[in-house]
């Protein structure tokens, strides 16, 4: 395969997860589960009339969705979730950059366990995450340096496309995230990604149709990423 064939099929695979990804927020079918954040027991009630949507309570060995980000973290920062879609497998793709690559292409399935969120907004904007449970720290750190390589590779895009920004380091007791502004082709700022790392555990997570003017920026989110992860 040729350069430029490489250059089209991943441009491809980026244009195919766009375009799922404004599908996904345009038409929102997630079911609401429960009423509080999602907790690793696994307990799960009735969705109630007005109360806020929380990721369905699964468990898994070292990761389940309570590692994941929670409806009050975007509450907090004046975002109003109203689904979310959980799943154990890591087949959700990373991110707008990798395309269709997911979690268990990049850990070459080995991980010890896998959780990923996809949540909907009341307006423009949708949040996955994918993340993993790696045997190793060693482990845990050549993902870490996969998923920070795999996002930087979008920080130089062509003219009037999209790209991640510069990065930003935030550190925390509990971990590390590497996060990123998101600008449209315009230069304006619109969401943004972050590689998380926490002991074994790794994540990317990332926010896309959010518009410059949200009430807080991207930071405040993945730190609250990171703290869950960390939990």
């Amino acid at each position: 395969m040729t350069e430029n064939q490489t250059v089209q099929q991943k441009s491809v695979r980026r244009n195919r997860f766009a375009a799922a990804a404004c599908f996904a927020a345009a038409v929102i079918t997630a079911t609401f589960v429960g009423t509080q954040s999602a907790s690793a027991d696994g307990a799960a009630g009735g969705a109630t009339a007005g109360a806020r949507p929380a990721a369905v309570a699964v468990a898994a060995p070292g990761l389940g969705s309570a590692d994941l980000v929670q409806s009050e973290d975007y509450v907090r920062r004046g975002l109003n979730p109203v689904g979310a879609t959980v799943t154990l497998n890591g087949r959700q793709g990373l991110s707008a950059c990798s395309g269709e690559e997911t979690m268990r292409d990049l850990t070459k399935g080995k991980a010890t366990a896998y959780a990923s969120v996809t949540w909907t907004f009341d307006t423009s904007g949708l949040l996955t995450e994918s993340a993993a449970s790696a045997p190793t720290k060693a482990a845990a750190a050549t993902w870490e340096k996969q998923l920070v390589a795999l996002v930087q590779d979008c920080r130089h895009e062509p003219a009037g496309h999209w790209y991640y920004g510069a990065a930003h380091t935030l550190t925390t007791t509990g971990g590390t995230a590497r996060w990123y502004p998101a600008h449209n082709g315009d230069g304006t700022v619109s969401g943004g990604v972050a590689v998380l790392r926490s002991g074994t555990k790794v994540a990317v997570v990332e926010l896309s149709g959010r518009p410059a003017y949200a009430p807080n920026s991207f930071a405040g989110l993945a730190g609250a990423a990171l703290n869950r992860l960390s939990s």
